[in-house]
């Protein structure tokens, strides 16, 4: 390979399966020959002892940065951490729990090599997973599609290799929301797609509730997209046109039955159909509201506690 590969990993709550996961990347890039290659290793302060361990893994092997946040951020943001310590012609973002089938990585180094500037991934075989999770994947996958302009049949992943330039593109945005998948796609259409297997977790369970996956979904639909908020005045009209349809409806009700009964009922659905939809974009024109107002106050994505790497180790 020429150039230095950079993989950065974002871990929580990893203390067991880290090491197993280093060990087993460093033995397959011996076995691809990919001799130039480090690790950035990002806690997004987990709950146990994992800022030992990977701040271990930097003092054994030279290669290994670690980085400690000082609040739980987020995947994609403990993710932006690590694309600011890169040094690497190539980045890699990887996963904690031995999921991801880093001996792909071969394969798309050589697609990459055909002039793509990014070589995703798509999951054909992800083994048991509850229906939550499934559910969760195809409204994301949905989101990506319509939200933001994702050309038909492209599928991008968080396990994708990039090129250094698309990296450094990525960092520039400095907003307090980012979502990998939208940086990407703002960033470059150029993107290889190839199909791998997600391997069985070494242990633990997946970090991600419903709060977190709301969240997110939130973060790429506000972030990257306005539709929502077209969608909200197209949804508007449509209940206004209804609305004045209905007002017809009732009139020549009135003109041609003369003893027509006027019906509660449905005058307390309509106002609360009405003002349902009322509540719903103003939320959805509040929630644009707080972010700009979270923006302008300039909240950062992360705060870094601490930097390790070999005998060194920094306070930030």
């Amino acid at each position: 390979m020429n150039g230095k590969l950079s993989v950065v990993i974002p871990c929580y709550n990893a203390e067991k399966n880290i090491g197993n996961v280093i060990s087993t990347n460093i033995q397959i890039f011996k076995e691809q020959g990919i001799d130039d290659y480090e690790f950035i290793l990002v806690n997004d302060c987990s709950l146990d002892r994992t800022w030992d361990v990977i701040r271990s893994l930097s003092k054994k092997y030279e290669n290994v940065t670690a980085i400690d946040l000082a609040k739980n951020s987020g995947q994609h943001r403990a993710i932006m951490a690590g694309f600011h310590y890169v040094s690497g012609d190539y980045v890699v973002v990887s996963d904690d729990d031995g999921q991801t089938q880093m001996q792909m990585i071969g394969v798309m180094l050589e697609k990459i090599k055909e002039g793509y500037d990014v070589v995703s991934t798509e999951w054909v075989d992800r083994g048991k997973r509850s229906l939550f999770r499934k559910i969760g994947t195809m409204i994301n996958q949905k989101m990506t599609n319509v939200l933001m302009d994702n050309p038909k049949g492209m599928i991008v992943s968080i396990f994708f290799l990039a090129r250094r330039y698309i990296i450094e593109e990525m960092i520039r945005y400095q907003n307090p929301y980012p979502y990998i998948i939208g940086l990407l796609l703002r960033t470059t259409h150029n993107i290889a797609t190839i199909q791998t297997k997600q391997m069985d977790r070494l242990s633990g369970s997946s970090g991600y509730s419903l709060r977190k996956l709301i969240s997110l979904w939130l973060d790429g639909i506000t972030a990257f997209s306005i539709l929502p908020l077209r969608m909200a005045v197209g949804l508007g009209i449509f209940s206004a046109i209804c609305g004045f349809i209905y007002g017809i409806v009732i009139v020549i009700q009135r003109l041609v039955v003369h003893n027509v009964v006027a019906g509660w009922s449905s005058l307390a659905a309509l106002l609360l159909f009405m003002f349902g939809i009322v509540l719903c974009v103003l939320g959805m024109i509040g929630e644009y509201i707080g972010r700009i107002y979270m923006c302008i106050n300039n909240t950062p994505q992360y705060v870094i506690k601490e930097i390790s790497k070999g005998d060194k180790a920094e306070d930030e």
